[in-house]
């Protein structure tokens, strides 16, 4: 298969729903995308979009510049890359499998072992929103292969480069998640204190984003004091929110809402305040999640 500048040939090995949206989303943009999946049949709404059916894997990536691989797991990756390396050699692999950061570190090892270029991908979306250019994708590995597909990979969002390090898409991708379930659960828990009173999720919700704002603003300022070590209490201290955090464990008892989530960030306070840090900025509370 022939590319273009503009249309660089790609091969995607693994057509889940994931697998399955990256594909359509090359094929979108014009590029010739070949695709492999272990059970045929997965093919067969892409094939009518245009994109080639291999047969074997060692057929899908000898197709392409481009190998993009979304399958199960690490385990799965290996079992399927591992025969190719002599085919491999020469393409760029970029694997966008869910894993580990050691995962994605031995596979870079191996990749650089075999004259593979290699790039560990972090998807921050739902299959619905690939292709959409306000979605992100992480990528760790190698500069000069992101540097000659970062137009092909934008067709599936936008790339962010976090460097050569190809463990940090895995990494970041486990604390953006990470970020999202307490942002879920604490909306959750917000959403069912206010309901306990009539208010609807419905009518809470554009108040409580318009909040997210504001709260961002915190954490760029936090995100400095963290990486000086050094917590300045100007804005509002430990102890205040300590004393704030009163109301809503009060707020939700007497309504029958469930209060382990406020309770374990009182705990949290309450244990650095012990320590004597009750006038530092909230942002001191990073030090009891490293278990200082």
């Amino acid at each position: 298969m022939n590319s273009t500048p503009d249309h660089t040939t790609v091969t995607v090995l693994g057509l889940g729903r994931m697998g399955s949206a990256l594909a359509a989303a090359f094929l979108a943009a014009g590029h010739p995308t070949t695709v492999w999946n272990r059970t045929p049949a997965k093919a067969d709404a892409l094939a009518a979009e245009g994109a080639v059916r291999a047969d074997t894997v060692a057929e899908a990536v000898t197709a392409s510049d481009l190998v993009i691989v979304c399958v199960l797991d690490h385990p799965a990756v290996q079992a399927l890359l591992d025969p190719l390396a002599g085919s491999l050699t020469g393409r760029t692999v970029v694997n966008l499998t869910s894993g580990s950061p050691e995962q994605a570190r031995e596979m870079a090892a191996w990749a650089a072992g075999h004259s593979i270029a290699y790039l560990d991908g972090g998807i921050m979306t739902t299959p619905d929103g690939v292709g959409n250019r306000a979605s992100m994708f992480l990528y760790g590995g190698s500069r000069e292969a992101f540097a000659a597909h970062r137009d092909t990979l934008a067709v599936l969002g936008d790339p962010v480069d976090l460097g050569a390090d190809a463990g940090l898409a895995s990494l970041y991708d486990a604390g953006l998640l990470g970020l999202m379930w307490s942002v879920f659960g604490g909306w959750l828990h917000a959403t069912a204190l206010v309901g306990a009173d009539g208010v609807t999720a419905g009518a809470f919700t554009p108040v409580a984003v318009r909040w997210l704002t504001t709260v961002s603003l915190f954490m760029d300022r936090y995100a400095g004091q963290i990486d000086a070590g050094h917590y300045p209490g100007d804005d509002a201290t430990i102890d205040v929110q300590l004393a704030a955090i009163e109301h809503l464990l009060h707020a939700g008892h007497a309504r029958g809402v469930d209060g382990r989530l406020p309770e374990l960030h009182r705990e949290l306070m309450a244990k650095a305040a012990a320590e004597g840090n009750g006038g530092d900025s909230y942002a001191r509370l990073v030090e009891a999640f490293r278990g200082r």
